[in-house]
């Protein structure tokens, strides 16, 4: 298989009719290879619009590469900034965020999940990424309350799966101008919801496009009632 081919069909007939022109995202698209972050059994489908699975849990994929790129385009990382991922995979939207940020770490709740990406971090020559082994959904009130390392405040936040609802443990993580990228709602149709902190506690959302994912685990559902 043509690799380079491939990745350049991706960037020209996937990812750029989805409205992503940031030249800075473009590039590192071609730069980071999306196939290294796959199994060698996988690595065809590296570059097909859809979601790949990683593992035997329902929602451990690895996103499109047109959703990828679109909320890396949103975001706008700077360099200076620390950056917090829930839902790490196999770590390629990690080292895509690392080329832009000064750090990240990155949650994943399944161990195996976990090592895999941080070999391919690692083989991938991405230093400023840190993979945790653990629930990102469990740890929100610990860091909110300070008794968790996760506890702070960082520039960016990236759910890589879909919530019901932005948890609030979330909000408070952000610095002022910080911005936290979620895929939020139910199927058949989600939003992509980017919340920037404006300051003085306030926030705005924007929605600007529609896609699913997989639900990241163990983030809580708004009770249903029914009549």
């Amino acid at each position: 298989m043509n690799y380079e081919q491939a990745r350049f069909n991706m960037i020209e007939q996937q990812i750029r009719p989805w409205e992503v022109l940031d030249s800075q995202v473009l590039s590192l698209l071609a730069l980071v290879k999306r196939e290294d972050f796959l199994p060698p059994a996988l690595r065809a489908m590296a570059f097909s619009d859809m979601e790949i699975p990683l593992g035997t849990k329902p929602g451990q994929c690895m996103l499109a590469p047109k959703v990828e790129a679109r909320i890396l385009q949103d975001l706008a990382v700077q360099k200076h900034e620390k950056v917090l991922e829930i839902g790490a995979g196999s770590g390629y939207m990690a080292a895509l965020l690392a080329h832009r940020a000064q750090q990240v770490i990155t949650m994943e709740i399944d161990p195996d999940l976990a090592q895999l990406a941080r070999n391919n971090l690692k083989k991938s020559g991405v230093y400023n990424a840190e993979v945790r082994t653990g629930d990102g959904a469990a740890k929100l009130d610990q860091a909110v309350t300070g008794s968790d390392p996760l506890a702070g405040h960082f520039d960016v936040i990236v759910l890589s799966g879909s919530v019901a609802e932005v948890p609030p443990a979330l909000l408070a993580m952000l610095k002022p101008g910080g911005r936290l990228s979620a895929i939020v709602g139910d199927e058949p149709v989600m939003r992509a919801t980017l919340v920037t902190h404006v300051g003085n506690g306030a926030f705005r959302t924007t929605q600007a496009w529609d896609t699913v994912a997989p639900r990241l685990l163990n983030f809580r559902e708004p009770s249903k009632f029914n009549f």
